[in-house]
């Protein structure tokens, strides 16, 4: 049986990185209103613990974004499919990231793919052209290492 999963990122500013990701992607951000406003109501969480951003409600601490073909759980807004889940944690992280995305351009635009995400923050680390593959590395706008194809 196959399993389900998600990537967790690590990071300092979960809404920035989760605009940043469903740009570059074309995903969608999740909207928890609904959970948030459950969970509200129930006294389990406090108005501290939530923003208002483009008129939804958003975790402070967390923020995530799904493929927008990907079904949804309208109870609480978190997409069922193919996600990226962006958590604030206290430190950065120590040295280069363990694991990263890869982000496929059309044939003959990876070019256009990177300078469309340096205009929202994403930085050229170096461009690879050897045997086999032919790519850019680049940093999100926290610094994480991914590569566009």
């Amino acid at each position: 049986m196959a399993l389900h999963w998600k990537l967790v990122v690590d990071c300092a500013e979960p809404l920035r990185l989760a605009d940043f990701w469903a740009f570059a992607l074309g995903y969608d951000v999740e909207d928890h209103s609904a959970l948030i406003d459950r969970l509200l109501g129930a006294g389990v969480v406090t108005e501290a613990q939530y923003v208002e951003v483009d008129g939804r409600k958003a975790w402070v601490h967390a923020a995530a974004v799904r493929h927008p073909d990907d079904p949804v759980d309208d109870s609480t807004g978190v997409g069922l499919g193919r996600r990226l889940l962006f958590q604030a944690v206290p430190d950065p992280t120590p040295g280069k990231n363990k694991l990263h995305l890869d982000v496929h351009a059309e044939p003959g635009h990876r070019d256009d793919e990177v300078s469309r995400l340096q205009e929202r923050g994403a930085k050229v680390l170096q461009v690879v052209s050897e045997p086999g593959t032919d790519h850019v590395v680049m940093t999100d706008p926290e610094g994480n290492v991914f590569c566009v194809q």
